[in-house]
């Protein structure tokens, strides 16, 4: 497997990102369309920064980090890895890269936003009243079987979140990582 600049990879390559995207986070990217319209739109952006693992010349992840106050703090956006290669390493491989050219572009901090609104949610926060000792909350934090447990096994910290941005009991929850 090697890391790759998106900028460089092929149309089937860039189709098959697409692919990875709307299967890994299809409450996104519903449909393949979608998914291939957000690439687009982030491969025009040239402050953007995507990267690609390829294996045997298919893409089996990516992810992305979009610049913000004034290049001092990166979202990442996104990270998916296909299903079946995931738990390998891969998208750890990937976002320990990113923070790389994120701290080569004298990032600071890196963040990501990590809605809990699947089903009836996946965290200790979905169907919470989180105005009530929110720090608190954050202190018995569970992950469950939501990403925010995979940011936080690589150092990034909750550093926010939103009550019912995706409905009521469905917050977003901000994660953040010191990047030097």
């Amino acid at each position: 497997m090697k890391i790759q600049n998106m900028y460089e990879l092929n149309k089937v390559q860039i189709v098959q990102a697409a692919q990875v995207l709307t299967d890994s986070l299809p409450v996104g990217w519903p449909t393949f369309d979608d998914a291939l319209a957000e690439i687009e739109e982030l491969l025009n952006d040239p402050q953007n920064t995507l990267l690609a693992a390829v294996e045997d010349d298919t893409v089996i992840g990516w992810g992305g980090i979009l610049p913000q106050y004034k290049g001092n703090v990166f979202e990442l956006h996104p990270l998916a890895v296909r299903s079946d290669r995931r738990r390998k390493g891969i998208g750890r491989a990937i976002l320990e890269a990113l923070e790389e050219e994120a701290r080569k572009r004298g990032g600071l901090t890196m963040r990501v936003g990590a809605d809990d609104e699947v089903g009836d949610g996946e965290t200790s926060f979905a169907n919470t009243d989180l105005y009530d000792d929110l720090p608190g909350k954050i202190l018995n934090f569970c992950p469950g079987t939501h990403q925010s447990g995979f940011y936080m096994k690589l150092g990034y910290k909750i550093i926010g979140v939103v009550p019912d941005a995706n409905g009521p009991g469905k917050p977003d929850i901000y994660l953040g990582k010191r990047l030097y």
